[in-house]
């Protein structure tokens, strides 16, 4: 799969993190989609290297599943890296 597709899979993924994880990212839906490509880059990444299936399609399960998944560890990374918690302060 092109890197053009990571990027439109991306943007899908993006989404669908903003949409699982509401509050845990931090500064709308630009940065959600621009993690989501980023997590869906690093995901293809990743799993070329673990797996070996660099010509995985974009209509392949696996393909979505490391997607979805990269997006997700890189929210988590930007958000534990940004310091968004859940506590709240009393004013």
């Amino acid at each position: 799969m092109g890197f053009l597709a990571w990027i439109i899979l991306g943007l899908i993924v993006g989404a669908i993190v903003k949409a699982v994880m509401p509050g845990k990212v931090g500064g709308g839906w630009v940065t959600s989609l621009v993690l989501g490509v980023v997590g869906a880059i690093v995901g293809g990444w990743i799993g070329n290297l673990l797996f070996a299936k660099g010509d995985m399609g974009f209509f392949d399960l696996g393909t979505w599943i490391l997607a979805i998944v990269g997006g997700l560890v890189v929210a988590g990374v930007y958000g534990a890296i940004t310091g968004r918690s859940k506590s709240t302060r009393a004013p």
